[in-house]
């Protein structure tokens, strides 16, 4: 068994890539699209909000109170080495071109 400290060192040392990622509703076919500066963590943080009806897109959390987990695919569509990632300016243009390409609403 991994000691508990060993287990919070290997978390930390480990590589985070950012990315943009989109959320299909297989119900009501919608889509959604954002970043995260952690790709490896993001959906079981947006499954937990969603969970907890407590998501802040109103249009998301329909769709996850009508359909649930089963409701919802998670696509990573575009991943960022830790120097590569967008910021500021150029982060929003490629959230606007990934919601556009895919006619996705903000998550």
């Amino acid at each position: 068994m991994i000691d508990r400290k060993e287990a919070i060192a290997a978390y930390r040392k480990r590589d985070v890539i950012s990315g943009v990622y989109a959320l299909h509703c297989g119900v009501t076919g919608q889509t959604w699209v954002g970043y995260s500066p952690d790709m490896g963590t993001v959906q079981n943080r947006l499954w937990f909000t969603l969970r907890l009806g407590s998501h802040p897109s109103k249009d998301l959390q329909a769709a996850w109170n009508g359909g649930g987990a089963d409701g919802l695919a998670f696509e990573t569509v575009e991943r960022f080495d830790a120097d590569e990632a967008p910021a500021g300016a150029a982060l929003q243009a490629c959230l606007a071109r990934w919601r556009a390409e895919l006619n996705a609403l903000p998550v």
